[in-house]
């Protein structure tokens, strides 16, 4: 090996600010991610209560919505204020603060989704 960086990945320019990182183009004006496709699954979204790794606090995990980006955090905040609480998205799961499933369960089968309570 040479000791020299082949292709070093630039992030930030002074000149155009944010720069991505896959397409080299500011962030502003680039197009990568921004038309993924939604996740491959059933079609039946799950609606499931966790409490493991959560230091004892309950969320419920909404998983197989078949949306993407921004339709996805949108359907987010939406059933967070549904349900007057807090909440996030992580890797495509909804996680609602809280024991609401049947709130969850109710607000997305009114919506059209195929919905199921899903674990104990």
């Amino acid at each position: 090996m040479s000791g020299r960086h082949d292709d070093p990945v630039m992030v930030f320019s002074t000149e155009r600010g944010l720069v991505c990182p896959k397409c080299r183009v500011p962030v502003a004006k680039c197009h990568c991610g921004k038309e993924e496709p939604a996740p491959a699954g059933d079609g039946i979204v799950r609606v499931r209560r966790e409490t493991k790794g959560r230091g004892g606090k309950t969320v419920t995990a909404v998983a197989g919505v078949p949306l993407w980006g921004k339709a996805l955090q949108d359907l987010a905040s939406d059933l967070k204020r549904r349900c007057g609480t807090g909440g996030t998205v992580k890797d495509g799961v909804i996680e609602i603060q809280g024991d609401h499933r049947e709130t969850i369960v109710a607000e997305l089968s009114r919506r059209g989704f195929t919905v199921k309570l899903a674990g104990g």
